[in-house]
């Protein structure tokens, strides 16, 4: 009965999504965690969406003088069914023309097959990494600004082993982006002659978990790997190790690497290190100098720029709001050939594009989509020095 619900609910609003290129208005959904196990992440992702948004009505020229208001809805991170009922409400309700999002990988995948695919509406997620949105069967309509956790495997490997570290214990949230990273690393790390003592999952939301870390100690290991969550079980694993003695060296992977975890954590997780997609290019220093109110250089701030700005520049290439046409331009606008685009150009980017002309939006992050429409991705390699987040360097 709930798949019929659904399956109606769909059919009514594929109705509702037209091309509506002389509009005065379009909605468009930022669809992230505000609440949950990233919050201190999305507290700056948000923001940065919108930035974009704010950028394209400041210029007037959007499709003829169509302005963009984004509504904000809450993936809450790891709840399917309430991320599944807040992008229907997106769809159905706002009638939005593009969503941003969303967020951590399970929550996306259940957004896109259960609402966004059968709806023929794009989503543009800034930061799912999960390698089986690789391959998802998607109709053209899921693209990401963040690289995959294929990727990200290889280059912790690369980390972790230039500091001679041979062997790790492993722990990761128990959902498609901690199982997905896991084994993504594990393969990498242990092809490059490293050895993992232990992978083993956590459930987020507990509040103790002396359990889990005495398994992991048991096991031993010269670091901890933690592919889990900043808010919740990451961190609550973190603390245990420290408070039980079970581990001083921690891996920290993207979802683990904010300012929030350093302030929760203290002096005690000096000397750890990881890494998040991040770049230094040019672009990126212009979202910082843009920024208002939030923090650019948060992870995925750059790659939620960016996916805001894709959408709208997709829909004037395409001189069409509707998903099911203007989804055949997200490739075209994000690579080669054409002229550059930086953040704060995209007045100049809607110019070119009305005008007949080609742009490749390079934005913040870097933007360069291959194969299923994902980015090829970069890197910001980091560790934790007197008690917050330094940058080692960017790969």
């Amino acid at each position: 009965m709930k798949k019929l619900i659904v399956s109606t609910a769909v059919a009514a609003s594929i109705a509702s999504v037209s091309s509506v290129a002389s509009a005065d208005e379009i909605t468009l959904g930022v669809f992230l965690g505000l609440t949950g196990p990233i919050e201190s992440l999305v507290a700056n992702m948000a923001p940065a969406a919108e930035e974009a948004v704010n950028e394209v009505n400041a210029s007037g020229k959007l499709l003829g003088g169509t302005t963009v208001q984004a509504i904000r809805a809450d993936t809450t991170c790891v709840d399917a069914a309430a991320a599944t009922a807040a992008i229907e409400r997106l769809i159905t309700s706002e009638n939005v023309r593009g969503v941003v999002g969303g967020d951590c990988s399970g929550v996306t995948t259940a957004a896109l097959t259960n609402v966004a695919k059968p709806n023929g509406m794009v989503m543009i997620s800034p930061s799912a990494t999960s390698p089986a949105l690789s391959t998802i069967e998607d109709d053209g309509l899921f693209f990401r600004t963040a690289p995959s956790d294929a990727r990200q495997g290889v280059v912790m490997t690369e980390i972790i082993m230039e500091r001679g570290i041979k062997e790790v214990a492993l722990t990761y949230t128990n959902n498609d982006y901690g199982k997905g990273l896991a084994d993504a690393f594990q393969a990498a790390y242990e092809a490059a002659g490293g050895s993992v003592t232990i992978s083993a999952a956590h459930e987020d939301g507990k509040a103790d978990y002396s359990a889990e870390v005495g398994a992991l100690a048991s096991a031993g290991g010269e670091a901890l790997v933690v592919a889990g969550y900043i808010d919740q079980g990451g961190k609550g694993i973190i603390q245990s190790s420290l408070d039980t003695d079970a581990f001083d060296t921690f891996v920290l992977p993207d979802g683990m690497v904010g300012d929030a975890l350093p302030e929760a954590i203290g002096p005690d997780l000096n000397g750890s290190f990881g890494q998040a997609p991040g770049t230094d290019s040019e672009g990126a220093g212009k979202l910082v100098e843009m920024a208002n109110g939030y923090d650019a250089t948060s992870p995925f701030a750059a790659e939620s720029y960016d996916a805001a700005a894709l959408i709208m520049l997709a829909m004037q290439a395409a001189g069409s709001t509707d998903p099911q046409k203007y989804k055949d331009s997200v490739m075209d606008v994000a690579n080669a050939p054409g002229e550059k685009i930086l953040p704060g150009e995209l007045g100049k980017a809607l110019e070119i594009l009305a005008s007949g002309g080609d742009i490749d939006y390079v934005g913040a992050s870097n933007v360069e989509l291959i194969g299923a429409g994902e980015s090829a991705g970069n890197y910001r390699e980091i560790e934790i020095k007197d008690g917050a987040l330094s940058t080692v360097r960017y790969r």
